[in-house]
């Protein structure tokens, strides 16, 4: 009997594994064996808008009628339990077989894709998994590239087993069935198991148990996701190429930021090959599997789970922003668009990305949302500065020193201005910085921007 390497035989879906999982994926190897955007209630939403300075690549808001089919045109269904030549059971253990069947895959005629999971008479159970036909969706050079869905997750009675995602993979990957799992790359915009009401987010690249940590990846494993269940809210993926030298992957649930992954959390290479090239994204409401036995450190599906509780997506969209483009990272909101995005930040007919420098006095940037600047408190320290010409509800700061070790926090507020002290500079450190803030409801991110530390 010959025998691969895992990542030879993965079929590229997004999944975590405990020891009950390791054991079960050895076994099938032997045999030959993955938005910026607020939204809630029930009601369908429009697509959202792009952004000034972004355009839409692909969108659909499921406006078919009652009963029917995805555009096969614009969808490819995945029938069986793995792709042609690929993993069986998706090289997860889940125990559905997708199918095209209106019954797992349909339009419910008021604006929603519904992807149900079923339990036949005879204990077999049926789902769907669909994925955009294009493949080139890819953030270019200079550039950056949001994918988003607003969705609600599956409510079942009794869910332990449940696995609803929402996730794209390289294009790479379906000319060879996933294969080159994970090197081609895996972007986990929204996963939860076993009913649980939370979301994680991960990226997958490189080599089987690499730098990349697969299969587990890159993660921010489960975070709280409160009505997640009972109502739509949107979950986005940024991936922002704006500076090729310190390139960014960013989460979001409903426009918050919940977890980001740096470029130089990976070799040059490996990022590259899992990001710098096209995507296609993929629904899919699995049964049972390595993701949820880790979590309950059981063997799903439980004997009383409940058969018939769909993923609903209200729509689905791709956007980009090309290099030089000047205006908000993604901001969609409230299924419109954000229309009062800022203006790039410039200040005096300066470029988008804001570069300030300084000593004691720091830089300035003023654009019709807000004035900031940086100022050198001590040799080691300096203080970043946010304030907003319409007060704020919050600003959160991200930066980076040196390119590295990127930091999030909630500013402080004192009477209108928000502050950060950043610690353990030194003479030439540089400040990569840049804010998402509350302005009238919608919630905004501005560009990025560079502080020079003098002595």
């Amino acid at each position: 009997m010959t025998t691969s390497t895992p990542a030879a035989h993965h079929a590229g879906r997004r999944r975590r594994r405990g020891p009950l999982a390791a054991l079960s994926a050895l076994l099938l190897l032997v045999t030959g064996i993955i938005g910026l955007v607020l939204s809630g209630g029930s009601a369908s939403a429009a697509v959202p808008g792009p952004p000034a300075g972004w355009t839409t690549l692909f969108s659909d808001d499921f406006n078919g009628a009652a009963g029917s089919g995805l555009n096969r045109a614009d969808w490819l269904y995945d029938i069986g339990t793995g792709y042609p030549g690929g993993a069986g059971n998706w090289g997860t253990g889940e125990i559905e077989t997708s199918t095209d069947s209106t019954q797992n895959v349909y339009q419910d005629g008021s604006g929603h894709l519904v992807i149900k999971p079923i339990k036949d008479s005879s204990g077999h159970w049926t789902s769907g998994r669909v994925e955009t036909q294009r493949t080139d969706f890819a953030a270019p050079a200079g550039g950056q590239l949001e994918i988003s869905a607003s969705l609600q997750q599956p409510n079942p009675a009794h869910g332990l087993g449940y696995w609803p995602a929402f996730w794209a993979m390289g294009a790479d990957a379906r000319p060879v069935s996933a294969t080159n799992w994970p090197g081609i790359g895996e972007i986990d915009i929204m996963e939860d198991v076993n009913a649980l009401s939370k979301h994680s987010t991960t990226f997958h690249c490189g080599v089987w148990a690499g730098e990349c940590h697969d299969p587990d990846g890159i993660t921010s494993d489960l975070q709280p996701c409160a009505g997640c269940q009972t109502g739509y809210h949107t979950y986005s993926a940024v991936i922002d190429r704006t500076n090729t030298a310190a390139e960014q992957l960013r989460f979001y649930l409903d426009g918050t930021l919940t977890y980001t992954v740096n470029e130089n959390q990976v070799s040059v290479g490996t990022w590259q090959a899992a990001i710098d090239h096209g995507f296609f994204a993929i629904f899919d409401v699995a049964i049972g599997g390595s993701y949820p036995n880790k979590v309950c450190g059981c063997t799903s599906p439980s004997a009383d789970i409940s058969s018939g509780a769909g993923m609903s997506v209200d729509w689905f969209a791709v956007y980009q922003k090309p290099a030089g483009s000047s205006s908000t990272n993604g901001g969609t909101t409230n299924g419109g668009t954000s229309s009062g995005t800022t203006n790039g930040g410039t200040t005096n007919g300066g470029t988008s990305s804001g570069t300030t420098s300084g000593g004691s006095t720091g830089g300035s940037t003023t654009t019709p949302d807000y004035t900031t600047s940086v100022t050198s408190t001590s040799a080691t320290q300096a203080r970043i500065s946010f304030t907003p010409t319409t007060p704020a509800a919050y600003v959160d700061v991200h930066y980076l020193v040196n390119g590295a070790n990127q930091q999030n926090f909630r500013m402080t507020n004192s009477a209108g201005t928000w502050t950060q002290t950043v610690n353990g500079l030194s003479t030439g450190s540089v400040l990569t910085y840049w804010f998402t803030y509350e302005k009238n409801g919608p919630q905004y991110d501005s560009p990025h921007y560079t502080f020079t530390q003098t002595g």
